[in-house]
C-alpha cells in the first residue's frame, strides 16, 4: 500500500501516477471517508492556487526526457548513466506521458524498419526481373 501524501493525491488528480497506483488510490477512496475529505482539501488548495513543489514539478514534467532523448534511448546511443535514468523513469517512476511518447517512437521505428525491408525486397525482385526481361 502506497503512502498517500498530498503530493501523491495531487498526482492522482492529475492522472500522472503509474496506472497501478491510480487504481489503488481509486479503490481506497471508495472505502475511506477520511481520504475523500483529504482529497477534497487538495482540490480546494489547487483551486485557490496553492501549489506544492512536487505538483509543479510533475505538471511541467521537469524530470521527463524530451522526445529527442527518447529517440536516442530507443536507438541505444545514450551514455550508460543517461540510459539508466531513462529506464528508471519508465520502469520505476512509471511516467505515463513518457511511456506513451516512447511507445509512439517505437511504433514509428518498427514501421520504418518494415517499410525499409519491403523496399529492399521490391528492389531485389525488380533487379532479378529486369535481367530476365532484357534476356527475354
Amino acid at each position: 500500500m502506497i503512502p498517500l501524501s498530498d503530493a501523491v493525491l495531487s498526482g492522482y488528480l492529475e492522472e500522472s501516477l503509474p496506472a497501478d497506483q491510480l487504481i489503488e488510490i481509486e479503490q481506497r477512496l471508495r472505502d475511506d471517508e477520511e481520504l475523500r475529505q483529504r482529497i477534497s482539501g487538495v482540490i480546494r488548495d489547487q483551486e485557490l492556487g496553492i501549489h506544492h513543489i512536487g505538483a509543479i514539478w510533475r505538471r511541467h514534467r521537469l524530470s521527463c526526457p524530451d522526445r529527442e532523448d527518447w529517440g536516442r534511448y530507443l536507438l541505444g546511443v545514450l551514455d550508460p548513466e543517461t540510459e539508466r535514468y531513462h529506464r528508471l523513469h519508465l520502469e520505476q517512476v512509471g511516467c505515463r506521458y513518457c511511456a506513451a511518447n516512447f511507445e509512439d517512437l517505437r511504433e514509428a521505428h518498427r514501421s520504418q524498419q518494415t517499410d525499409a525491408s519491403s523496399s529492399r525486397r521490391r528492389q531485389k525482385y525488380f533487379e532479378t526481373s529486369a535481367g530476365r526481361l532484357r534476356n527475354g
